[in-house]
């Protein structure tokens, strides 16, 4: 998301230009660095972690199986980005396992944070915030990277399906994301009641299951583009900007019609935190109104909100802001980001 606030033209050209050029040699860095192979169980080896070209596609604690978004094969990798194992998904969940046995790895419980970040960005910038909720809430806090720039906000649901899918013994899931990431898990929430309308439509059917539901507690919004995004509209047709945003930076803006009938507002607890100045020019001119450089707080509303606020920080760095996880922990919490009396809900 950092790219879409530059305030000149030339400036997100030349941005786009670099950050191409950059995604071009992790692409090869990365495919070289894991093709597929056998267990690897006994032998951690280093990678880069997967930066734009990897989805996670199961947790257990730090552990993480990954899917590679051009090759299709999987990798299984440790807390430090190391790699035990890779080929098919099975191989690497049969490794994972193998590995809870021999180290007595206890079993997940209790209440979890999925953290997901924003268009251009990779897990590294939520780990400021994975660990202040992690050492202050004492969550089992997944923070889940996928490939933003690759794939389609769909496919991104997909992924993030798996993962919730898979959190064997967690009994509650809360969630907090920056910018995209907040269309990605409404996009998972609208995929999740479209197949319970359909599973409804046949429940007479002896195959057809009822959908296990997770128990979802509290979102925290992160400067979401909750509406059509003004300067990913603008540039929609920039070369360098379809280039290196792949379908994602399309579907926020000139495509955000057909993308939004496929989301869903939350039916449980959210709050909306939003960047800006608290004025009607914010930090961006190109933008319409108070802003936080990237997107205008207009966009940011979403009906049902429990909580709104408008805090003085830049849509890049908003999730590293101390003041904003203070919220963020206090919303999980409470269910208010400041105190009961001075929620702001966003009415129906």
């Amino acid at each position: 998301d950092h790219i879409i606030m530059s305030f000149h033209p030339k400036i997100i050209a030349s941005s786009c230009l670099i950050l191409f050029l950059t995604l071009t040699n992790n692409l090869q860095s990365e495919d070289m660095e894991d093709m597929p192979a056998s267990n690897l169980s006994n032998f951690a080896m280093p990678t880069m972690g997967g930066k734009q070209f990897w989805a996670d596609e199961l947790f257990f604690h730090k552990w993480r199986i990954q899917r590679n978004v051009f090759t299709g094969h999987y990798r299984l990798l440790d807390e430090q980005d190391r790699r035990y194992a890779s080929g098919t998904y099975d191989q690497c969940l049969e490794a994972l396992n193998d590995i809870k046995l021999k180290r007595h790895l206890p079993p997940m419980k209790g209440k979890a944070v999925i953290v997901l970040h924003g268009l251009f960005r990779s897990r590294n910038s939520m780990d400021s915030l994975c660990v202040y909720l992690a050492e202050h809430g004492q969550y089992e806090v997944f923070n889940a990277t996928y490939p933003s720039t690759r794939d389609d906000i769909g496919e991104h649901a997909r992924s993030m399906a798996h993962i919730i899918d898979n959190l064997d013994g967690i009994e509650e899931i809360n969630f907090v994301a920056h910018s995209m990431g907040n269309i990605v898990v409404r996009h998972y929430l609208g995929d999740l009641q479209k197949q319970e309308a359909d599973n409804h439509q046949t429940l007479n059917a002896p195959d057809i299951l009822p959908v296990k539901r997770p128990k979802f507690n509290r979102f925290v919004m992160l400067a979401p583009p909750n509406h059509e995004a003004q300067l990913a509209t603008v540039f929609a047709d920039n070369i360098i900007f379809k280039t290196v945003s792949g379908q994602s930076g399309q579907q926020l803006g000139r495509q955000w019609k057909e993308l939004e009938s496929k989301l869903a507002a939350p039916d449980f607890e959210f709050a909306i935190i939003a960047g800006g100045k608290n004025n009607d020019k914010g930090y961006n001119p190109l933008l319409t109104g108070d802003n936080d450089g990237t997107i205008s707080v207009d966009i940011t509303k979403l009906s049902g909100a429990r909580d709104f606020i408008v805090v003085p920080v830049l849509h890049t760095f908003i999730m590293n802001d101390a003041q904003v996880q203070e919220l963020t922990l206090q919303f999980l919490q409470h269910g208010y980001l400041i105190s009961e009396k001075q929620r702001h809900p966003l009415d129906k």
